[in-house]
């Protein structure tokens, strides 16, 4: 078994803006960190995912802009891939399945934000395209409040469901 971590959408709009701090958002660049150091110690690429909106200046996630960027804090590498993607789900027309399949990747790390959206868009899509021994560990994902619900109860539900269907959520270390 090959495994590579993703991070998905750790990018300035959530850390440059108030309205749209992730929930615990120090946490969760120190935990997704951690992560990434696990995952170059032992070999395993490292893939950046960053949501992009091509058409709309206005948009917060408009290619080139300054919130579109990855965050800074991450521990990013000039050679890790990043693909850039316009919709929740991190395989659609991205090139990173036809990445996955040609390094011959079949497990997946997931982390990055938000929680509701694209994490979940891209665990089911992935869990539906064979990838079916993925991973999450606890603390490596994040959300804003809704109108609705809390971060912290999005974050707890979205697990529930997740566990032991679409991925395996731990605590601890990489391994």
């Amino acid at each position: 078994m090959k495994a590579a971590l993703i991070v998905i959408d750790m990018q300035e709009v959530f850390f440059r803006l108030l309205e749209n701090y992730l929930y615990d958002k120090d946490r969760l660049v120190g935990q997704i960190n951690r992560l990434i150091g696990q995952a170059r110690a032992k070999g395993m690429p490292v893939i950046f995912v960053q949501h992009t909106e091509r058409e709309d200046e206005r948009d917060e996630f408009y290619e080139g802009g300054d919130d579109w960027q990855i965050h800074h804090g991450m521990d990013r590498e000039e050679s890790d891939p990043v693909f850039q993607k316009t919709k929740w789900d991190s395989f659609y027309q991205t090139g990173l399945e036809a990445y996955l399949r040609e390094n011959e990747i079949d497990e997946l790390v997931f982390a990055g934000a938000q929680t509701e959206f694209c994490i979940d868009t891209t665990i089911r899509a992935a869990y539906s395209l064979g990838y079916q021994r993925n991973r999450l560990f606890a603390g490596t994902h994040s959300t804003l409040d809704s109108r609705v619900l809390p971060a912290e109860q999005i974050i707890r539900h979205h697990e529930n469901v997740w566990k032991g269907r679409f991925v395996n959520i731990l605590d601890g270390d990489l391994e």
